[in-house]
């Protein structure tokens, strides 16, 4: 076996005390006037034997976790995964530990995670919430800071980072209009969740602002089942729509599954918008005009949100619309939407 690299292993190699060594590792050089060129001997004998700093032990001495907690929906969703990684190599390249759960959009699981990740003593703790507001009521009066991410709860004290996801749409619902769609049908996702909620609203509003009276909402869930089997409902009905707004690439992928085995071409026979702009969606055999989202800034800006947090506790008592960031997003426009006038 491999002999453990210790701060004893570099100081024998480069002729140091242990003391020496350690004060460089933990970043108190300059409180104990410690040479540069020292310093620079200490990083790089320690590059090169490869040491691993010990963070329990390290934990211990501080009496201060270096631990950040994330809890995820799931990890199946491009959405959240591209999420999962900014977050994980941001704080990592920072000198933090990433502790990740994934409830699989599971309320009892998710509350589960939560008191399991909250009990390693956290220094601070990112979320993309499944829904539930009750899982999360204690969190706006107790520490570690706790920041949202693309979903939340606008009436807890507790700071998010998201899209505006009703812009975003009302975007795609006035490039149909434009393109001459009136029958639009909204294939949703889960409903306690307010990015689905602030969605539909839109969907619901530019209608009723456009003055048409075709209005057709299903789903419950952001899965391609639900997205397969609410689009053969669909295609049932007599009065079929021109066009369909999935609400997630997830639910998207459901729709293409449903028309394709309806025999329906795109955009010839129905025209498919969505929201998300995985990058598969330039491979498909139509490439589908999407809302793009820009993940990796929302996670970057969330997490910088919540180290912001974690130095200036003092911050914590700022209203919740002081400490919440709205994203903007973009169209990206493809060949699934046909123009009919």
């Amino acid at each position: 076996m491999e002999e453990v690299v210790t701060i004893k292993t570099i100081a024998s190699a480069l002729n140091l005390s242990m003391t020496t060594v350690s004060r460089v590792l933990n970043g108190s050089s300059a409180k104990h006037r410690i040479a540069k060129q020292t310093q620079e001997l200490v990083h790089t004998k320690a590059k090169e034997l490869g040491y691993i700093p010990n963070m329990a032990a390290k934990t211990l001495r501080l009496n201060q976790s270096k631990t950040i907690g994330l809890l995820l929906p799931s990890l199946n969703n491009p959405f959240f995964s591209i999420v999962a990684s900014t977050v994980s190599q941001s704080l990592y390249n920072q000198g933090y530990v990433v502790l990740m759960s994934d409830c699989n959009a599971n309320p009892e699981e998710e509350k589960k995670m939560l008191q399991e990740l909250l009990s390693q003593n956290l220094l601070g703790l990112l979320v993309i919430p499944s829904g539930n507001r009750k899982t999360f009521e204690f969190l706006s009066s107790m520490s570690p800071p706790t920041v949202f991410i693309d979903r939340f709860f606008s009436d807890l004290n507790i700071c998010h980072v998201a899209t505006d996801h009703y812009r975003s749409c009302y975007q795609l619902m006035e490039h149909l209009f434009q393109s001459g769609h009136t029958k639009i049908a909204c294939i949703q996702g889960d409903t306690n969740v307010v990015s689905n909620r602030l969605r539909v609203d839109a969907y619901l509003d530019a209608l009723r602002e456009n003055d048409i009276n075709y209005i057709y909402v299903a789903g419950d869930s952001f899965t391609t089942e639900e997205g397969y089997l609410e689009t053969k409902l669909l295609l049932q009905h007599e009065d079929r729509p021109s066009a369909i707004i999935a609400l997630s690439d997830t639910i998207l992928l459901g729709v293409l599954r449903a028309l394709k085995e309806e025999g329906l071409q795109i955009p010839q026979q129905i025209s498919v918008v969505s929201i998300d702009n995985s990058a598969y969606l330039d491979f498909l055999e139509v490439p589908i005009t999407s809302v793009s989202q820009p993940v990796t800034q929302i996670a970057q800006l969330a997490t910088k949100l919540l180290l912001d947090l974690i130095r200036k506790p003092e911050k914590l008592n700022d209203t919740p619309k002081s400490s919440s960031i709205l994203v903007g997003s973009t169209i990206i426009y493809r060949k699934s939407v046909k123009k009919i006038r």
